[in-house]
């Protein structure tokens, strides 16, 4: 006998919630905004709309189906099942949070903030909730973007992978390309960052636009397709440019050797969760054959 479908919520903290904990009461929290000249108002509001959007998104979940949330601090700890619908309740950053933790699963984003959140992965309103889990729904295939060291740590994004020195200082490595019959080369730069489409709306396009948009077109979010950037690179005796920008097709692989005590990488801007790297490691980056499966409707 298979199981009933589980929805899982993915909501955050709100900002409210935040002040709050820090302050001990919801007046303390109000006399520290009013003294830097914020009303708590405004924050207040937005937590309010959040616990209303996760209230009817619960009474939407249909009766027969089991039910759990999840907070995103929570997510490296919570284990996914494969009969579960996940349903993002919050901002886009919060589909990306939760990606790299999915096997297939379909994701639904409903949008607390309409207006102040863009709306590229949280496309839908709470009252939208009860048709998208009756399954009729359509699925839009996300591309995402894998790294995987040489000892079998691997990273997950949806949106960009950033390889670099931790803090601000130089990150050094020998960067290749597949088909170069194994050259690389030598670089000191401020990092390097492989993004997918659904990265070209935010740090990946951001990148392109300083570049004058000189690299290849941005691939849309299900093109099997990344672009890289490498930021900053530093001309030297010994380190030289001329890899600095350029896109990978699926199968294709970015290579790059740490020449640093420690270099990290991680994805879709979580610096917490990062794969530590070292002298002599080696990490690959390509499309990954794991894809988000967002329904659109």
């Amino acid at each position: 006998m298979s199981l009933a479908p589980r929805a899982v919520l993915v909501h955050r903290t709100t900002e409210y919630e935040e002040l709050v904990a820090r302050h001990g009461t919801h007046g303390q929290a109000a006399f520290f905004l009013s003294s830097r000249g914020r009303d708590i108002e405004e924050i207040a509001e937005r937590h309010r709309r959040t616990r209303r959007a996760l209230a009817e998104v619960t009474a939407a979940i249909p009766l027969t189906w089991r039910q759990t949330r999840v907070e995103r601090r929570d997510l490296d700890r919570f284990l996914f099942a494969p009969e579960d619908v996940v349903v993002v309740v919050g901002q886009d950053g919060l589909v990306a949070n939760v990606a790299k933790y999915l096997a297939g699963q379909p994701v639904v984003g409903i949008d607390t903030d309409p207006g102040r959140n863009p709306g590229v992965l949280v496309r839908h309103r709470p009252a939208d909730a009860g048709a998208l889990l009756a399954g009729t729904a359509g699925v839009e295939e996300l591309t995402m973007v894998e790294a995987v060291a040489d000892d079998t740590q691997r990273l997950v994004a949806l949106n960009e992978i950033y390889l670099g020195a931790a803090g601000h200082q130089t990150a050094r490595y020998r960067l290749g390309l597949d088909g170069d019959g194994g050259a690389a080369e030598a670089q000191a730069s401020s990092g390097v960052l492989v993004g997918t489409g659904t990265g070209a709306t935010g740090w990946i396009r951001s990148v392109w636009q300083e570049r004058g948009g000189g690299v290849p077109r941005l691939p849309g979010p299900s093109e099997q397709r990344l672009l890289w950037f490498v930021r900053e690179a530093w001309p030297s005796p010994a380190t030289g440019t001329s890899l600095v920008a350029g896109e990978l097709a699926a199968g294709a692989r970015l290579t790059l050797t740490v020449e640093s005590e420690r270099l990290i990488a991680f994805g879709d801007g979580i610096e917490s969760d990062a794969v530590e790297l070292t002298w002599g490691q080696r990490v690959t980056v390509g499309v990954c054959g794991e894809r988000l499966r967002l329904v659109v409707g």
